[in-house]
């Protein structure tokens, strides 16, 4: 357990307060005007959320998670070819695992850095409404390989 002093304009506390709940576990924040009374001090109680718990075959390397997936071509089709308005959580959690594998190295072609891998990752896990409790792109091979087996990819 641990305490939170923060000092913000008063446009922010609502923010502020949303984004310490989802971040940390914690008690009721209690908000004072600051001395010059132009922004708010918030005060709470928290401590770390903890990760549920999970066994290490439930994130599975890039290798294990796309071993089935198809070529590279073939995914850049589909993906392209999809239209706007069916453009669904299937459709983003494979744009995000192929740009995981070529940033990851796995495909002789095509480019993508860590960086954009990373913000469709974390683009998927909003889309999910799925705490950040860990590395975005282990969610995508994990959603992926959950996704390939289901659909026998």
């Amino acid at each position: 357990m641990f305490e939170i002093r923060i000092i913000c304009e008063p446009a922010d506390t609502d923010h502020v307060v949303a984004a310490l709940d989802n971040t940390f576990d914690t008690g009721t924040v209690t908000v004072y005007p600051s001395r010059d009374r132009k922004k708010n001090r918030l005060y709470v109680r928290a401590s770390h959320k903890h990760a549920p718990e999970t066994s290490t075959t439930e994130w599975p390397t890039p290798g294990q998670a796309y071993a089935t997936a198809p070529d590279v071509h073939s995914e850049l089709r589909w993906l392209c070819n999809r239209e706007l308005s069916r453009r669904d959580r299937t459709w983003w959690l494979r744009r995000a695992a192929l740009t995981d594998r070529i940033a990851a190295g796995l495909t002789p072609v095509g480019t993508a850095t860590e960086e954009q891998a990373h913000d469709l990752a974390v683009r998927l896990m909003d889309l999910d409404d799925t705490a950040p409790l860990c590395d975005p792109r282990a969610y995508v091979r994990q959603q992926y390989d959950r996704w390939a087996k289901a659909n026998d990819q």
